[in-house]
C-alpha cells in the first residue's frame, strides 16, 4: 500500500480499518505518529442516527458513541503500521474512562490517542477527545491484533 499522505480522508480510513457507514465514526486523520500517537476530527451532524433525543433537550451523541469513535482512531494509529494492514484489531476493555461533557450536533470532536504499551499482539492507548479545547471523554483502551479471518464463500 502506498504511505500515508495528511491529512487522511474519510476513504483513506476506509482503507486502513473494516469499519463502514454507518459505523465508522472518523472523518478525517490530521497528525499520525508511528508507534506514538494520531489525531482524527469526529464532525457530529444532526442527521446522525445514533443521537440521543430526548424531550426538551439539545440531541447528543451518546457517550459509548464517543469512546468507539476513540477507540477507532486508535484503531488506525495501529493498522496503518504496513506489518499490521493484514490484520484485524479487537478492542479488549477500557479504564479509568471520564466523561466531561455533552457533545451535541454541530460540534467539531477532536480525538488523541496516544501509546501506553505497545507489544507485537497486544498494546494500551490513552485517548481523550475535546470540544474546542474542552475534554469530552478520556481513558486507556486494551487492544489485541489478531490475523484477519477468510471469507467464506456462501
Amino acid at each position: 500500500m502506498d504511505p500515508l499522505t495528511l491529512p487522511l480522508d474519510y476513504t483513506a480510513i476506509e482503507r486502513i480499518i473494516p469499519h463502514r457507514y454507518p459505523f465508522l465514526l472518523v472523518d478525517r486523520i490530521t497528525e499520525l505518529e508511528p508507534d506514538k500517537r494520531i489525531v482524527g476530527i469526529k464532525n457530529v451532524s444532526l442527521n446522525e442516527r445514533y443521537l440521543s433525543h430526548q424531550p426538551g433537550a439539545r440531541p447528543a451523541l451518546p457517550p459509548t458513541i464517543l469512546t468507539e469513535a476513540v477507540a477507532q482512531v486508535g484503531a488506525i494509529l495501529i493498522l496503518s503500521k504496513p506489518e499490521n494492514r493484514e490484520k484485524l484489531i479487537f478492542f479488549m476493555g477500557i479504564d479509568r474512562v471520564r466523561y466531561r461533557g455533552p457533545v451535541h450536533p454541530g460540534d467539531v470532536v477532536e480525538i488523541e490517542a496516544r501509546v501506553k504499551r505497545l507489544r507485537s499482539r497486544m498494546g494500551q492507548l490513552e485517548g481523550v477527545a475535546r470540544v474546542g479545547g474542552r475534554v469530552v471523554v478520556q481513558g486507556t483502551m486494551t487492544f489485541a491484533l489478531g490475523p484477519a479471518t477468510r471469507k467464506v464463500d456462501t
